[in-house]
């Protein structure tokens, strides 16, 4: 065959060349090989973009054991994470505060809020591969509803009818109009196929408590139990058919402590690679791991029973109490910083910064214990030998000897056990004598909150997502079961606050937050202290989390299914 005459030519070009010239060219030739190389190099590198690759895992470890990962039954921090892995609502809530479709497509809401209508994805399904229908959806609720069960979500519930309009529509229908009421459809929903057999009794020993199924990003893969057969770890693995997308870690496993010296142990040692729950105090520097905080979106503050304590009735003392503290130096002794100061029933962030209520600044090298103490003097209190204030009022036979000592009542925490302390020692420099009362969490809540037995309580209000404050501060929950328990009754409060949860135009629902804290900050029904921060370790190379909101632990999943620990170089249209 004849060769084409131009590789001729440049072979009898090259050929014709002197040893120097054949050196230069080859030189030549390579150095625009090497050149065309870069210039393409850095074509790619300018134009394609880095993203999230599948590989890997993480492993987790957390306290406690899970008992019920189911979102109907769901009681502890341990049962919450794993049910929010497993299972996903009609909604989703986001790091940022607001909501996606999940189950659901879309959703109406009917001119008078009191209908909301949801349209399930059709191809939406179980980890078993059973269609999500509304019956599915249906039973959940009407389980959630069932006083039988005593489901922690009940009163969330109370009142709403749910019905399946068609297979793939389900309708709620609220008796008034309850802006907050999208928050309930986050609910996790479970697989009425394999619930319906199972009788009241039998639903809180049912094995599918503990082997669920549900419609979340991941799925059981596996559990362990340890000698005695309680479980020690469950690993998970990725949902393909999750319907916002197949997270891209394979396999999530989480590990369960009984103590916080354990998870700690297991964190140094590497049997696990992340860790909440572990207090800030008791957070050692780990090579590898990068500590990540979020407030949560609770307020803790000292509440006060004026029904009990004749003392706190007297608005002159709650003020000096209230301004005797100073919570920036609270935060940082007690919370090691890890939390953010507060003056009001609000997180950080929940309204403008323009209306949120605003620290009073410490003056330097003056103690606010002090001057609260001088304050209470300039009004006739008088300091006995032993530093504790003393009011006497009316004169002869009538006089009345009113002493500045109270009791305060909290859980036996080693956070708030450290912040009555704090509170006890810096009120006794202003003249106060203060009784610390710990419980048992059990104990306290049934036999000193739920009975309003208490001068003070030194607790913590967790404000949901929709930061509707009426069962913590309107006057009709000011006995149990209600959440007032600073027994709080203002009727310009109380009409704030209902109007707040009946509209979900943002700019009203701010003005009535106006209107409702004006009347606490004149009021001083409790001395708001701080919000603390969620605090979660994981290794440096985890990508893709955002904490944004916190209202439970369990929150840190919100964008589970973006986390990753490997990346690929791609064009941009190919990113997910």
């Amino acid at each position: 065959m004849r060769r084409p005459s131009f590789i001729t030519t440049a072979e009898e070009t090259y050929a014709s060349l002197t040893a120097s010239g054949r050196a230069l060219f080859l030189f030549f030739a390579v150095l625009s090989v090497v050149a065309t190389a870069g210039i393409l190099y850095i074509l790619e590198a300018s134009v394609t973009i880095q993203a999230p690759a599948r590989g890997g895992s993480l492993s987790e470890g957390i306290l406690g054991t899970p008992r019920f990962i189911n979102p109907v039954l769901a009681i502890s921090d341990a049962d919450r994470d794993l049910s929010a892995l497993v299972y996903s609502g009609l909604l989703r809530a986001t790091p940022a505060g607001d909501y996606v479709p999940d189950l659901a497509s879309s959703y109406d809401i009917s001119p008078d809020g009191k209908t909301y209508t949801f349209y399930l994805r059709p191809n939406a399904t179980f980890h078993d591969g059973t269609a999500v229908t509304a019956a599915d959806v249906v039973f959940t609720i009407q389980k959630t509803q069932d006083p039988g069960l005593q489901s922690p979500l009940r009163a969330d519930w109370d009142g709403v009818d749910v019905a399946a309009v068609d297979e793939h529509t389900v309708r709620f229908t609220l008796k008034a109009a309850y802006a907050p009421f999208i928050e309930n459809t986050t609910v996790g929903i479970l697989p009425k196929h394999l619930w319906q057999g199972v009788s009241d009794e039998e639903f809180p020993f049912s094995e599918l408590n503990t082997q669920p199924v549900g419609t979340g990003p991941y799925k059981v893969a596996s559990i362990a139990h340890s000698q005695g057969g309680i479980p020690s770890a469950y690993t998970f693995s990725a949902f393909p058919k999750y319907a916002l997308g197949e997270p891209y870690l394979p396999t999530l496993t989480l590990h369960f402590y009984q103590s916080e010296s354990a998870l700690t142990s297991a964190l140094q040692s590497g049997e696990v690679d992340a860790a909440s729950g572990i207090s800030p105090a008791n957070l050692p520097p780990i090579a590898g791991e990068t500590i990540q905080t979020a407030p949560l979106n609770r307020v803790f503050g000292v509440f006060f029973n004026q029904n009990q304590s004749e003392l706190l009735r007297n608005k002159d003392v709650r003020v000096a109490l209230d301004s005797a503290i100073d919570r920036t130096d609270l935060v940082s002794s007690v919370l090691g910083g890890y939390g953010t100061p507060v003056d009001g029933p609000l997180p950080p962030g929940a309204l403008p910064s323009e209306d949120a209520p605003a620290l009073q600044p410490s003056v330097a090298g003056t103690d606010p214990a002090l001057v609260a103490r001088q304050t209470l003097i300039d009004k006739g209190w008088v300091a006995g030998p032993d530093g504790v204030l003393t009011l006497t009022t009316g004169k002869g036979s009538a006089a009345k000897v009113t002493t500045l000592q109270f009791a305060l009542a909290t859980a036996d925490v080693p956070e708030l056990r450290a912040a009555a302390e704090y509170l006890k020692e810096h009120w006794a420099r202003m003249g106060a004598k203060v009784d610390v009362g710990v419980y048992e969490q059990g104990d306290l809540s049934q036999n000193v909150i739920r009975r309003r037995s208490y001068d003070a309580l030194l607790f913590g209000e967790v404000v949901g997502r929709e930061m509707d404050l009426y069962a913590f501060w309107h006057s009709s929950q000011r006995t149990d079961p209600g959440l007032n328990i600073a027994l709080y009754a203002n009727p310009i409060a109380d009409a704030a606050l209902s109007a707040m949860r009946a509209t979900s135009d943002e700019a009203e629902r701010t003005q009535y937050y106006r209107q409702f804290l004006a009347q606490v900050q004149k009021d001083v029904p409790a001395v708001f202290l701080y919000t603390p921060d969620f605090v979660y370790t994981v290794p440096n190379d985890l990508k893709g989390l955002t904490l944004g909101f916190i209202e439970t632990p369990s929150d840190r999943y919100l964008s589970v299914a973006e986390w990753h620990r490997q990346v690929d170089y791609v064009w941009p249209f190919f990113k997910r």
